[in-house]
């Protein structure tokens, strides 16, 4: 059976409503509500069912961030992850950490603990990347099942069906491989309050990038965030003949 290392990421929540700081170099997560990316969610959910269909032996949360990202961890292993890992980074490194660190520490792992399936959300909420997962299976040189949204077992590796532009697209890949997950993949499970507290009893492992020899130097330097221009208010037109020179005045036409 196969062994899953599941990558989980800390994120502001997606209810809260984002505030950029004032000096532009990013936005303001002090004092401010954080969860499990929704698409790491998914990611736990189908290794989680995998292991019920004994199809995985073992699955291992893992996620790089400060000591807050143990909640995030305690919440995968609440929902049926077996073990976790949390490679803590903290400060400024965690303010430039970019995929490609979390993408080394991924296949670094995965290779310490003979992970065969590594699945990932399709990307975060908060930055967007989606680059994690095809990154990592480019370090490991492992097929890879972007953007899944259905995922099958097969005696020689697994079927994915792939949410593409033009609708659907189905691969099928060899074991190991790396697998991102799309919305439409399952609908992860609510962590119940008795395995809430069995999961703080489950082991969570420290480490550093440092321990598995990644160095977190950024490559990308962010000049500025800015929030997005405010929309201008409608208008009412009394008919084709007016909207059709306010459009020209406009330049759209």
């Amino acid at each position: 059976m196969a062994r899953v290392l599941v990558g989980v990421k800390r994120v502001i929540d997606y209810a809260v409503k984002i505030r950029v700081k004032p000096d532009k170099s990013g936005v303001v997560t002090d004092g401010v509500k954080h969860s499990m990316n929704p698409f790491d969610e998914i990611a736990v959910e189908e290794a989680v069912r995998m292991k019920e269909k004994k199809l995985a032996s073992e699955v291992i949360a893992v996620s790089c961030g400060p000591a807050q990202s143990q909640e995030t961890l305690r919440t995968a292993l609440a929902m049926g992850a077996d073990r976790a890992i949390h490679i803590e980074v903290a400060g400024a490194e965690y303010e430039t950490m970019q995929p490609i660190h979390v993408a080394k520490i991924l296949a670094k792992l995965s290779k310490d603990e003979k992970a065969d399936i590594v699945i990932v959300g399709k990307q975060a909420i908060d930055d967007d990347s989606n680059q994690t997962a095809q990154m990592t299976a480019a370090l490991l040189d492992w097929p890879q099942g972007t953007f899944a949204s259905k995922v099958e077992k097969t005696d020689s590796g697994l079927t994915v069906t792939r949410e593409i532009d033009g609708g659907l697209e189905t691969i099928k890949t060899k074991i190991p491989a790396v697998i991102s997950a799309d919305l439409r993949l399952n609908e992860p499970r609510y962590a119940t309050l008795p395995n809430i507290m069995k999961a703080k009893k489950k082991p969570l492992k420290k480490m550093t990038a440092k321990d598995l020899g990644v160095d977190l130097t950024p490559r990308i330097k962010v000049i500025s965030v800015e929030d997005p221009p405010v929309r201008q208010a409608g208008s009412i037109v009394p008919d084709v003949d007016t909207l059709i020179a306010k459009l020209k005045e406009g330049g759209h036409i």
